[in-house]
């Protein structure tokens, strides 16, 4: 059997929070404040803080269940815990579709920004048709390049993870600081605050900024809070160690993310944003040549540097925690033993990384463009954050004598609060996309059916039953999204702000179901009982088999 214990918990609380704010600080400051200006003009300050907000409220609900559950790709666990196989298979779906293809994204988002070097071989590494930017076959290959770098920086131990992303996490953070300050300094215009999204005055766009949120990089760039909990299990003293690494990454990202967005806004030239308003702007590198633009070459020669180093720093930490979830996911019991196999020297999940550099190629290869494959992971993640609130609720019912080290205050609020803003968020992420992800989710039930198959359909019952909630939540979303108000891409049945009351009664509604249909699974009772037998210890939760004839279940 595959064991947790065999994974090296070497990771101190410093490094853990590094790799958090590592994986926040990637390819989402190098584009999101001029994808968010797109969407919403100088409007999208306030969805970085609104998208902060938004998400420190699903983070901590799953910093607690990190504290509780120690384990290398928790977040790809919980729900099973809580609910059974089922809502543990389309969560630890929904989350691994979200973080693996990440991998790909960071690594095209460097060779976007190589694509503005002063070189005409390089210019040929991006284009733009239509409005829609995509990489040539030189620039997919090159890509492909970095994206098996990443891996093999984590093939040999996490250790060695560990300390070279600690080093460029540190660099990431000073680039995109005195980017920023370097940009107010030298070419701020105050006058471009009051430049509307087309063009004439300003004026907020609420609608504007909410999808920004969604699908502008925004949630895509907070994600990175989930890694801390996906290495849980390398940590030393997780209790302490996942919430200041949690809480801490997002709290520092979001002070540069603010400061990155007012640069750029303050930064583009006043006669570009009189022809076309923000809506317009399209640049290959957005912050390099800004840069240019006011004369700052040895900021766009960083910046061109730090293009490699901070995507590369994400891409490194993904590259990791994806292998982590793979691990959880067959530990769950519905993916091959083989891919749980920790290798003996370097502690690490090979066959999982094998797994993941494979789909990591795919999503490039599909996906050409650092725009296109961001809207996709974005509502992904906001479908992956769905079971958090919802476990940790049900785990505080069903699993009472559990240790805590974290407990989180006033959670039965916060949770209700964070589930009823990722529907929220799924909603505004605008029909067709939202339909497209969610019929994405459905396609990988029949490897679940092929397992329960397997095992001659035990307790199917009691798993789809717990999983009733999420079955009827995920097409409910959908047929909203796709009737509601013209502005959120629907056919207009539902008036704006109508639609986002009623979206907020269903996440209420289905927030409130779930949390009952939570039940104490075989995981639960096969951790309690470990508990008892090594009490002061972490809880890890054995394998679904095992759990199960622990139990007596089987």
């Amino acid at each position: 059997m595959s064991s947790s214990n065999a994974i090296r918990r070497d990771v101190g609380p410093f490094a853990l929070m590094l790799t958090g704010l590592g994986s926040i600080i990637g390819s989402g400051w190098l584009f999101g404040a001029w994808k968010a200006a797109g969407l919403a003009g100088p409007g999208a300050i306030w969805a970085w803080v609104l998208g902060a907000a938004i998400i420190m409220t699903i983070a901590l609900t799953y910093a607690e269940l990190g504290a509780m559950f120690p384990e290398s790709g928790g977040m790809v666990r919980y729900g099973h815990y809580s609910h059974g196989s089922l809502v543990g298979f389309i969560a630890a779906w929904a989350n691994w579709i979200a973080i693996v293809s990440v991998i790909p994204v960071e690594a095209e988002a460097s060779v976007q920004y190589m694509a503005s070097w002063p070189w005409e071989w390089a210019h040929d590494l991006y284009h733009v048709t239509d409005g829609q930017g995509e990489l040539s076959h030189a620039g997919l290959m090159i890509a492909a390049v970095l994206v098996i770098i990443y891996f093999l920086l984590n093939f040999w131990s996490v250790k060695l993870f560990a300390r070279s992303n600690t080093l460029i996490t540190v660099f990431k953070l000073v680039v995109p600081a005195a980017t920023g300050l370097a940009l107010i300094a030298s070419g701020f215009h105050p006058e471009n605050f009051s430049v509307g999204i087309h063009g004439g005055g300003h004026a907020i766009d609420f609608p504007a900024v909410l999808t920004a949120v969604a699908t502008a990089g925004i949630v895509f760039s907070f994600n990175g809070f989930q890694s801390p909990v996906n290495l849980a299990g390398e940590a030393r003293n997780p209790g302490k160690s996942i919430p200041l690494a949690v809480v801490g990454s997002i709290l520092l990202a979001t002070i540069i993310y603010v400061i990155l967005q007012v640069a750029y806004l303050g930064a583009v030239p006043q006669d570009m944003l009189a022809k076309t308003g923000w809506h317009g702007i399209d640049f290959r590198s957005p912050f390099a040549e800004l840069a240019i633009i006011v004369n700052l070459h040895w900021l766009a020669m960083l910046l061109y540097v730090d293009a490699f180093i901070s995507p590369s720093g994400t891409g490194m930490t993904y590259t990791a925690t994806t292998a982590r979830m793979i691990y959880g996911m067959e530990r769950n019991g519905t993916l091959p033993k083989f891919l749980g196999r920790i290798h003996p020297k370097w502690g690490v999940p090979r066959p999982a990384m094998w797994l993941n550099l494979a789909m990591s190629f795919l999503f490039l290869f599909f996906f050409r463009g650092w725009g296109t494959l961001a809207a996709v992971i974005s509502v992904a993640t906001i479908i992956s954050y769905l079971t958090g609130p919802v476990s940790v609720m049900t785990l505080r019912r069903t699993a009472t004598e559990l240790h805590r080290p974290l407990r989180v205050a006033g959670l039965p609020i916060l949770a209700g609060v964070a589930f009823i803003m990722a529907t929220e968020l799924l909603y505004w992420a605008k029909w067709p996309l939202t339909g497209e992800i969610i019929l994405l989710m459905v396609v990988a039930l029949p490897i679940y059916l092929y397992y329960q198959a397997k095992s001659g359909w035990h307790d199917f019952g009691r798993q789809f039953k717990g999983a009733l909630w999420l079955i009827v939540y995920l097409p409910t979303v959908a047929l909203v999204s796709w009737g509601g108000s013209t502005t959120f891409g629907g056919q207009g049945y539902l008036s704006y702000g109508v639609d986002l009351l009623v979206v907020g009664i269903i996440g209420l509604v289905f927030y409130v179901w779930g949390v009952k249909s939570g039940w104490r699974t075989p995981s639960v009772e096969a951790a309690r009982e470990a508990a008892n037998l090594h009490p002061g210890q972490p809880v890890l939760p054995s394998d679904e088999d095992i759990a199960e004839h622990v139990t007596g279940r089987r």
